[in-house]
Order: C-alpha cells, then sequence, then structure tokens
C-alpha cells in the first residue's frame, strides 16, 4: 500500500507541553512516511527544551513567518487565483464559517490569508496529505488551504475545551470536509459526535496518543516523593493539590515540572511547605524524575487523556488523578491507580495517603500502569493505526470500524 508524503500543522511546534505530536511525527517516520512539519507561530525558546525540540523547529515551515513577506503573501494567493472559482469557494467558507461578529471575521480573513502560503508550501514540496493536532484555529487554516489546494486534510481533536465552544471552532463543517478524523478517546468521539452530521461518524476513527515504553525505568517506590508535571494553569487544580498537601502526613516532597500564566500564584501558596518549582524539563529529564517518583498526581478539573500520565504509568508509577472525561479509559480505580472527584480536596488527600503508606499496592498498581500503557498507550501501535488511516483513505479503501 502506498505510503503517503505527509504534512503536520500545529499552531505552535514543537513545544515542550506538546511531545506526543512529536513522538508521534517520529513514530510515523520510522514506518517509511515522509513527514514535512509546519507551526503557524514561531515557538518560544523557552520550548526548545531538549535536542528533539531544538532539531524538529530547524526543519519546521513557520507559516505566519512568510506571510509577512508581501511578496511571498501575494505570489501564493495569485497561484490560487489562476482558478478562480476554487479560490473564491474557499474565501466563501472562511467567510461563512467565521465566528460571530467583526473580530471573527477578521481572523478568519487572517486565516484565508495563511491558508494560501500554506497551500502554496504544500504544493510545492508534494504533500499528498495534511492533518492537524487540535482542531482550533490552525485546523481552520489547515480547512481552507485543503479548499484551496485539493490535498485532503485530517485532524486529531483531543477535547476538552474545543468542546466548551464547538460552535466557535466549527467542528461540524471541519469533521464534513475533512477525509477523516482522528478521536484520542471514545469519550472525545462522542463528544464529537454531539455536533457532527450522523452521516459522518464512520469516519471518526480512535488513535491513542502515545509513549514509548521502554523509555522509561521502573520506579524504586522507597519514599515520599510526589511528582506533578504539566502547565501551571487553573484548569490543572493545582491549587486544590496545596490544599490536600497541607494536611498530607509524613515526610514528603513534591516536584512541579511545567510553566504557564498561575506559577507566581502558585509558588506564593506553596511558600514554606516543601515544593520545588523546576519550570519545563526535556522529555528525558521527566523520565529521570519519574524513575525517582513514587506517586504521580494530576488534580485536573478537564483533560482529554493525558499523556503525562501515560508517562508515570510506563515508569510504573502509581497516578492519582481525577474521574473526568477520558481518564477513565487510561487509569483504572484502584487497578493502576486512583481516581477522586475533581475539586476535592479532602479525597485527593486520602488518595495521597493511602498509596504513601502503603508501598506494596503502589508496586502493584505500577506494575498494572505498565502493562496497561504497553498494551493500549504504545506509540509504535497507535502509529501504526494512524499510518493505515492515512494510506487507507489515500488509496480509498479506508479502514472499517472506531479502532482502525
Amino acid at each position: 500500500m502506498t505510503l503517503p508524503k505527509l504534512a503536520y500543522l500545529t499552531g505552535e511546534y514543537p513545544r515542550a507541553s506538546d511531545t506526543f505530536i512529536q513522538r508521534e511525527v517520529a513514530a510515523l517516520r520510522a514506518l517509511g512516511h515522509e513527514v514535512l512539519t509546519c507551526s503557524i507561530r514561531t515557538t518560544g525558546a523557552e520550548h526548545l527544551v531538549g535536542p528533539e525540540q531544538r532539531a524538529e523547529h530547524q526543519g519546521t515551515v513557520k507559516v505566519l513567518d512568510a506571510c509577512k513577506s508581501p511578496l511571498r503573501l501575494l505570489k501564493a494567493h495569485g497561484r490560487w487565483l489562476r482558478a478562480p472559482s476554487r479560490y473564491f469557494r474557499a474565501l466563501k467558507l472562511a467567510w461563512q464559517t467565521a465566528p460571530k461578529g467583526v473580530k471573527g471575521r477578521v481572523y478568519n480573513l487572517i486565516y484565508f490569508a495563511e491558508a494560501g502560503v500554506l497551500a502554496d508550501e504544500l504544493a510545492n514540496r508534494g504533500v499528498q496529505h495534511l492533518h492537524n493536532h487540535i482542531a482550533k484555529a490552525s485546523c481552520t487554516v489547515a480547512m481552507l488551504a485543503s479548499a484551496l489546494c485539493g490535498i485532503p486534510y485530517s485532524f486529531t481533536i483531543h477535547g476538552p475545551d474545543i468542546f466548551f465552544e464547538p460552535h466557535h471552532w466549527r467542528i461540524d463543517e471541519k469533521a464534513a470536509r475533512a477525509a477523516f478524523v482522528v478521536c484520542i478517546s471514545d469519550f472525545c468521539r462522542s463528544q464529537l459526535m454531539c455536533f457532527a452530521d450522523q452521516a459522518h461518524w464512520d469516519r471518526f476513527h480512535i488513535v491513542h496518543c502515545g509513549v514509548e515504553p521502554d523509555r522509561y525505568g521502573t520506579a524504586a517506590h522507597d519514599g515520599a516523593r510526589l511528582l506533578f508535571v504539566g502547565r501551571l494553569a487553573a484548569v490543572k487544580g493545582l491549587p486544590v493539590l496545596l490544599e490536600a498537601l497541607k494536611a498530607l502526613p509524613g515526610d514528603w516532597r513534591l516536584t512541579v515540572i511545567g510553566d504557564g500564566p498561575d506559577r507566581a500564584a502558585l509558588e506564593a501558596q506553596a511558600k514554606g511547605m516543601p515544593v520545588d518549582f523546576l519550570g519545563y524539563k526535556s522529555q528525558s529529564e521527566v523520565a529521570d524524575v519519574l524513575a525517582n517518583t513514587d506517586v504521580f498526581v494530576l488534580p485536573s478539573f478537564a483533560e482529554g487523556v493525558p499523556v503525562v500520565l501515560m508517562e508515570a504509568m510506563a515508569s510504573g508509577v502509581p497516578v492519582v488523578t481525577t474521574r473526568i472525561a477520558g481518564v477513565p479509559e487510561l487509569v483504572a480505580d484502584g487497578f493502576s491507580g486512583r481516581l477522586v472527584p475533581p475539586g476535592d480536596a479532602a479525597q485527593l488527600g486520602a488518595a495521597l495517603t493511602a498509596l504513601l503508606s502503603d508501598p506494596d499496592m503502589r508496586r502493584r498498581m505500577g506494575r498494572a500502569g505498565q502493562g496497561t500503557v504497553r498494551e493500549d498507550f504504545n506509540i509504535q501501535t497507535e502509529a501504526a493505526r494512524l499510518s493505515r488511516l492515512f494510506s487507507g483513505y489515500a488509496n480509498h479503501t479506508p479502514p472499517k470500524g472506531k479502532r482502525a
């Protein structure tokens, strides 16, 4: 079966917080796909924390940078104006799918300008299929670029925040026009089905985000070391964790990896507590910290299926997290970790206390988590599913069923 040449587009690539996309690209390349990476914005230096990010950054097409050249912009759109009917249909699509209000219209016209440059780049490089991650603004650009140049597109939808504003992001129209849609969980797929026409449901496939299990060692479970990895923003629930830790007995210590808008406030809340804020770290550095972690905790209010939980479980670390969205499809309560209600500091603290006081339980849950990740969240297996989707749809023999 022919392997189509792919382009991957996100709003900002590579980012320290989106290493799962980098792993997916690397796994597809290992399977024989040629993958061109594209980013709307140029990644900030704070995200280039390791050699993987720096290497990907060098080879990535930066769409906004290209649009800053008036000559480049005019040349690209002049190319598509040679087919005026297609060009103005795409422009009409940009206008019709814009969010309400003047601001929404202006933004979609900007996305249309970006789409013309992106489409020109894809055509020049012989790309045969465009894939987007996240399904927000960059997916609008992907949809419009596809309408301009005729290269089919698909996207991976994660949630949960896009499902808070599905009409704003027109996920119904994006799903209708896509060759297929990748959903990261059954929960995610069901949410998309709420807003998309039933005629398109059979093109919604589940492909998990994944990790490389062999990258991670097995934690020792000989202390009371807690770890949180994630963006320091309200949605991650860190204030609830800090509140829960005030009543936690014993000589524990929490390490926080990540950065974000709430860092200063969180550091102030944690003042005087045994909490270390390390900022962003590379994949290898996170793996090293996990090898010396006893319990991983993620008290989020809203998630898709967090890749950081997969990384912790691959390291044999039991996890304490919240019973939300697609998380129960990864973490089985009492088997590979503990699930607690979101926003409940008392139950979060009780779950942490129980795990920290029982090393045998930690080891048992850690082994169970490793098995789950190897079976259902291995990036090599999931990339092979994705490759079958790309190849099947390109060759007009799409796989059947929600799990390709």
